[in-house]
Protein backbone atom coordinates (compact mmCIF):
# COMPACT_ATOMS: atom_id res chain seq x y z
CA UNK A 1 0.00 0.00 0.00
CA UNK A 2 0.88 3.62 -0.81
CA UNK A 3 -0.15 5.06 2.66
CA UNK A 4 1.08 4.05 6.27
CA UNK A 5 -0.02 3.67 9.38
CA UNK A 6 1.93 5.97 12.30
CA UNK A 7 1.07 4.39 15.72
CA UNK A 8 1.67 7.59 18.08
CA UNK A 9 2.40 7.65 22.13
CA UNK A 10 0.35 10.38 23.36
CA UNK A 11 2.18 9.94 27.09
CA UNK A 12 0.55 9.42 30.20
CA UNK A 13 -2.17 11.93 29.67
CA UNK A 14 -1.38 15.46 29.56
CA UNK A 15 -0.26 17.21 26.43
CA UNK A 16 2.67 18.80 28.13
CA UNK A 17 4.42 15.38 28.55
CA UNK A 18 4.13 14.03 24.70
CA UNK A 19 6.77 14.97 22.21
CA UNK A 20 6.23 17.78 19.34
CA UNK A 21 6.39 15.57 16.86
CA UNK A 22 3.32 13.31 18.46
CA UNK A 23 1.65 16.19 18.74
CA UNK A 24 2.90 17.72 15.05
CA UNK A 25 1.52 13.55 13.74
CA UNK A 26 -2.12 13.76 14.97
CA UNK A 27 -2.59 17.50 14.12
CA UNK A 28 -1.80 16.86 10.82
CA UNK A 29 -3.94 13.47 10.58
CA UNK A 30 -6.34 13.31 8.39
CA UNK A 31 -7.44 9.39 9.46
CA UNK A 32 -7.32 9.45 13.15
CA UNK A 33 -8.21 6.14 15.72
CA UNK A 34 -7.66 6.39 19.46
CA UNK A 35 -9.71 5.91 22.71
CA UNK A 36 -12.45 8.13 23.76
CA UNK A 37 -10.03 10.23 26.33
CA UNK A 38 -7.55 10.10 23.71
CA UNK A 39 -10.05 11.66 21.10
CA UNK A 40 -11.83 14.22 23.32
CA UNK A 41 -8.44 15.37 24.00
CA UNK A 42 -6.71 15.81 20.54
CA UNK A 43 -9.72 15.21 18.05
CA UNK A 44 -10.43 18.14 17.33
CA UNK A 45 -9.41 18.59 13.32
CA UNK A 46 -12.31 19.81 11.43
CA UNK A 47 -13.15 17.20 8.43
CA UNK A 48 -10.58 14.43 10.39
CA UNK A 49 -12.19 10.84 10.04
CA UNK A 50 -11.89 9.55 13.37
CA UNK A 51 -12.85 6.23 15.06
CA UNK A 52 -12.52 5.63 18.98
CA UNK A 53 -11.80 2.57 19.90
CA UNK A 54 -14.27 0.28 22.31
CA UNK A 55 -13.74 -3.32 23.10
CA UNK A 56 -13.97 -4.76 19.78
CA UNK A 57 -10.56 -4.18 18.03
CA UNK A 58 -11.87 -6.05 14.55
CA UNK A 59 -13.82 -3.31 14.23
CA UNK A 60 -10.84 -0.35 14.64
CA UNK A 61 -8.71 -2.70 11.85
CA UNK A 62 -11.61 -2.47 9.28
CA UNK A 63 -11.58 1.13 9.76
CA UNK A 64 -7.87 1.21 9.22
CA UNK A 65 -8.03 -0.39 6.53
CA UNK A 66 -10.72 1.14 4.67
CA UNK A 67 -8.76 4.54 5.32
CA UNK A 68 -5.45 3.00 3.81
CA UNK A 69 -7.25 3.32 0.47
CA UNK A 70 -6.69 7.24 0.05
CA UNK A 71 -5.02 8.67 2.92
CA UNK A 72 -2.40 7.85 6.38
CA UNK A 73 -3.79 6.57 9.19
CA UNK A 74 -2.51 8.10 12.96
CA UNK A 75 -3.06 5.67 15.65
CA UNK A 76 -2.88 7.31 19.33
CA UNK A 77 -2.28 4.74 22.04
CA UNK A 78 -1.55 6.08 25.72
CA UNK A 79 2.07 5.97 27.22
CA UNK A 80 4.68 4.43 24.68
CA UNK A 81 3.67 2.06 21.57
CA UNK A 82 5.90 -0.54 22.71
CA UNK A 83 5.14 -0.85 25.93
CA UNK A 84 1.83 -3.23 26.21
CA UNK A 85 -0.10 -1.27 23.48
CA UNK A 86 -2.15 -1.49 20.04
CA UNK A 87 0.73 -1.77 18.10
CA UNK A 88 0.93 -5.65 18.42
CA UNK A 89 -2.27 -6.03 17.13
CA UNK A 90 -1.58 -3.50 14.28
CA UNK A 91 1.81 -5.19 13.27
CA UNK A 92 -0.13 -8.45 13.44
CA UNK A 93 -2.36 -7.69 10.89
CA UNK A 94 -0.61 -5.09 8.62
CA UNK A 95 3.01 -5.52 9.02
CA UNK A 96 3.44 -7.35 6.03
CA UNK A 97 1.05 -5.29 4.19
CA UNK A 98 2.27 -1.69 5.05
CA UNK A 99 4.44 0.44 6.23
CA UNK A 100 3.94 1.28 9.92
CA UNK A 101 5.64 4.49 11.48
CA UNK A 102 6.36 4.85 15.25
CA UNK A 103 6.69 7.60 17.22
CA UNK A 104 7.80 7.09 21.03
CA UNK A 105 6.21 8.37 24.36
CA UNK A 106 6.32 8.35 27.37
CA UNK A 107 5.09 5.42 29.18
CA UNK A 108 3.36 6.30 32.47
CA UNK A 109 6.21 3.46 33.94
CA UNK A 110 8.98 5.94 32.91
CA UNK A 111 6.70 8.99 34.51
CA UNK A 112 6.39 7.26 38.12
CA UNK A 113 10.39 6.84 38.12
CA UNK A 114 11.00 10.22 37.42
CA UNK A 115 8.73 11.24 40.14
CA UNK A 116 9.90 9.11 42.42
CA UNK A 117 13.38 9.94 41.93
CA UNK A 118 14.84 6.71 41.42
CA UNK A 119 16.20 4.94 37.94
CA UNK A 120 14.58 1.72 36.27
CA UNK A 121 17.16 0.28 34.12
CA UNK A 122 17.54 -2.47 36.82
CA UNK A 123 13.74 -2.50 37.90
CA UNK A 124 11.52 -5.66 36.73
CA UNK A 125 8.60 -4.06 34.61
CA UNK A 126 5.46 -5.89 35.40
CA UNK A 127 2.36 -5.47 33.65
CA UNK A 128 -0.85 -6.77 35.92
CA UNK A 129 -3.20 -4.57 33.71
CA UNK A 130 -5.61 -7.58 32.34
CA UNK A 131 -2.88 -10.31 33.31
CA UNK A 132 -2.21 -12.12 35.59
CA UNK A 133 0.90 -12.38 38.61
CA UNK A 134 3.59 -13.49 37.35
CA UNK A 135 4.80 -15.15 40.39
CA UNK A 136 8.68 -15.83 39.28
CA UNK A 137 9.42 -12.13 38.90
CA UNK A 138 7.46 -10.89 42.13
CA UNK A 139 9.91 -12.99 44.17
CA UNK A 140 11.45 -11.17 46.93
CA UNK A 141 15.26 -10.49 46.55
CA UNK A 142 17.49 -7.66 48.61
CA UNK A 143 17.64 -4.45 46.73
CA UNK A 144 15.33 -5.50 43.97
CA UNK A 145 12.83 -3.10 42.00
CA UNK A 146 9.57 -3.28 40.80
CA UNK A 147 7.16 -1.47 38.84
CA UNK A 148 3.65 -2.79 37.79
CA UNK A 149 0.59 -1.62 35.96
CA UNK A 150 -2.33 -2.07 37.77
CA UNK A 151 -6.36 -2.50 36.77
CA UNK A 152 -9.50 -2.81 39.02
CA UNK A 153 -8.52 -6.08 40.43
CA UNK A 154 -4.90 -6.04 40.68
CA UNK A 155 -4.27 -2.33 42.48
CA UNK A 156 -3.02 -0.33 45.14
CA UNK A 157 -4.02 -3.14 47.84
CA UNK A 158 -4.03 -6.52 46.26
CA UNK A 159 -0.48 -6.44 44.83
CA UNK A 160 1.06 -5.39 48.06
CA UNK A 161 -0.73 -8.15 49.72
CA UNK A 162 0.56 -10.58 47.11
CA UNK A 163 4.33 -9.07 48.32
CA UNK A 164 3.91 -9.37 51.38
CA UNK A 165 2.82 -13.80 51.39
CA UNK A 166 6.02 -13.82 48.56
CA UNK A 167 8.40 -12.45 51.46
CA UNK A 168 8.41 -9.18 51.05
CA UNK A 169 9.26 -7.23 54.00
CA UNK A 170 6.34 -4.95 55.79
CA UNK A 171 8.66 -2.15 56.14
CA UNK A 172 9.43 -2.42 51.66
CA UNK A 173 8.77 1.25 50.07
CA UNK A 174 5.92 1.75 47.91
CA UNK A 175 5.01 4.30 45.65
CA UNK A 176 1.29 4.69 44.46
CA UNK A 177 1.50 7.24 41.99
CA UNK A 178 -2.30 7.80 40.52
CA UNK A 179 -3.52 9.68 37.29
CA UNK A 180 0.19 11.05 36.26
CA UNK A 181 0.44 14.41 34.97
CA UNK A 182 -3.04 15.24 35.35
CA UNK A 183 -3.97 18.27 37.40
CA UNK A 184 -5.03 16.16 40.07
CA UNK A 185 -1.72 14.18 40.46
CA UNK A 186 -1.54 11.68 43.10
CA UNK A 187 1.88 10.33 44.84
CA UNK A 188 1.72 8.34 48.28
CA UNK A 189 5.02 7.20 49.23
CA UNK A 190 4.49 4.28 52.39
CA UNK A 191 4.93 0.81 52.37
CA UNK A 192 3.50 -2.30 51.59
CA UNK A 193 2.56 -3.29 54.83
CA UNK A 194 0.24 0.02 55.23
CA UNK A 195 -0.45 -0.31 51.45
CA UNK A 196 -2.51 -3.59 52.46
CA UNK A 197 -4.41 -1.51 54.73
CA UNK A 198 -4.79 1.60 53.02
CA UNK A 199 -9.32 2.32 52.33
CA UNK A 200 -8.64 4.47 49.17
CA UNK A 201 -7.74 1.92 46.35
CA UNK A 202 -6.46 2.95 43.74
CA UNK A 203 -7.07 0.97 40.70
CA UNK A 204 -5.61 2.29 37.09
CA UNK A 205 -1.99 3.60 38.83
CA UNK A 206 1.57 3.32 38.84
CA UNK A 207 3.23 0.88 41.79
CA UNK A 208 6.54 1.25 42.62
CA UNK A 209 8.28 -0.93 44.91
CA UNK A 210 11.87 -0.74 45.95
CA UNK A 211 13.09 -2.99 48.49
Amino acid sequence: MEHKIIVVGIGPGSKEYMIPAAIKAIEQAEALVGSNRAMEQYGKKEGQNQFIIHAELNRAMVFIRSQLAERDVVVMVSGDPGYYSLLDAIQQIFEDEVKIEIIPGLSSMQVAFAKLGLPWHDAELISMHGRKAPGERMVYQPGKILGFLTDKKNNSKTIPAMLRKMGWPARTMVGICNRLSYPDEKIIITTIGEAAKLETVYLNCVLVVKS
